[in-house]
Parts: structure tokens; C-alpha cells; sequence
């Protein structure tokens, strides 16, 4: 296994729209998808998407845990295990959207609020080749449709509605904006 360089905004693996994978369950895959999660670990970020390890592939890893000290009635599909997903595809299921904090691995040092849809429906196949098919809520959804993009050669920052909301972590901690964790 080895630790991925991140692709900064810039490079143009970012700005292309990444190729299928014919094969979910090939060798190349598997190793791929090892090398993504030692870089994600060591990086301590949500999810990550293959364009940000500079493969051009439709491959995203993510995960949307469950804190130990959550509200009481928040919805199961809020929460995800650590997931491996290659081919995705996703619809959403209404039309209600929120506005929420994310960061980018490959937009280091500026966090921004960017419109998603609350409630999508996402299917794809595991490294088994087996399909996964799930409905996601909350942040779940928010971690899946950033990296989803990545797949589309789009950075949360191009999904903004208003640039008066993108600014650097270091001074949005200083004025108590929510923390994001890296996608």
C-alpha cells in the first residue's frame, strides 16, 4: 500500500469528466482502492475520490459515521460505514436542499457553503462487483454528492451560489463557523 499525492485545484485530472471502470473487481481496482484508504487515513478526511489521486477513474471511498454523543431520532440514512463505490450514479429524491460547510483535500486551507440536495438515492458496485443500491440523508448524502462531482470534474467551490461564503479555515475558526471535516 502506499500513501496517494492529492491533486490541488488546478491540475487538470480535477477539470475532466473521469472513464468507467469495466471491471469492479479487478486487481488494479483492489490496489487502487487500498492506496485510497491509507491516503484517506492519513490525511483524516471523509471521503476521496480517484480524479484527487490523479486516476481518472469512477471511484469514490467515504464514510459518514455515527458520533457517539448524536441527537436522538436522526435518521439511519444520515450514516455510513466506510464505503467503496465504483460506477456511481445517484437521483435526487426531492427537491429540498441545504446549505452546508465542506472542504476539499484538493482545496486546502478554504472551506466553503455549498447547496446539496438533502435526501438522493445513490447506486453503484462494490470491489466485489456486488451492486449497492442505498438512500442517504443528511450528511451522508453531502459526502456522497462532493465526491460524486469529483467523478464529473467539478470542486465544491464551482457549486457556490454566493463566493462571499468561501474563506479560509484558519479564519473561519477564529469566528466560530461550523468545523467541516475534509472531503
Amino acid at each position: 500500500m502506499a500513501i496517494l499525492k492529492i491533486a490541488k485545484m488546478g491540475h487538470p485530472v480535477l477539470n475532466e469528466k473521469a472513464d468507467p471502470i469495466s471491471d469492479p473487481t479487478s486487481r488494479n481496482v483492489r490496489d487502487l482502492i487500498k492506496d485510497m484508504h491509507e491516503t484517506l487515513a492519513d490525511v483524516r478526511g471523509a471521503g476521496l475520490a480517484a480524479p484527487q489521486v490523479h486516476v481518472g477513474k469512477r471511484l469514490i471511498i467515504f464514510a459518514a459515521p455515527k458520533e457517539e454523543q448524536e441527537e436522538e431520532n436522526i435518521p439511519e440514512t444520515d450514516f455510513a460505514p466506510m464505503t467503496e463505490i465504483i460506477n456511481p450514479e445517484w437521483v435526487p429524491v426531492s427537491d429540498e436542499m441545504s446549505l452546508g460547510w465542506e472542504g476539499c483535500l484538493s482545496v486546502p486551507g478554504l472551506t466553503g457553503a455549498v447547496p446539496r440536495y438533502m435526501h438522493i438515492q445513490y447506486r453503484g458496485y462494490t470491489p466485489k462487483g456486488e451492486l449497492i443500491e442505498r438512500e442517504a440523508t443528511g450528511f451522508h448524502a453531502r459526502v456522497f454528492q462532493h465526491e460524486f462531482d469529483h467523478l464529473d470534474g467539478i470542486l465544491y467551490t464551482m457549486r457556490m451560489d454566493d463566493l462571499s461564503l468561501l474563506v479560509f479555515a484558519e479564519e473561519a475558526k477564529k469566528f466560530g463557523l461550523p468545523p467541516f471535516p475534509h472531503q
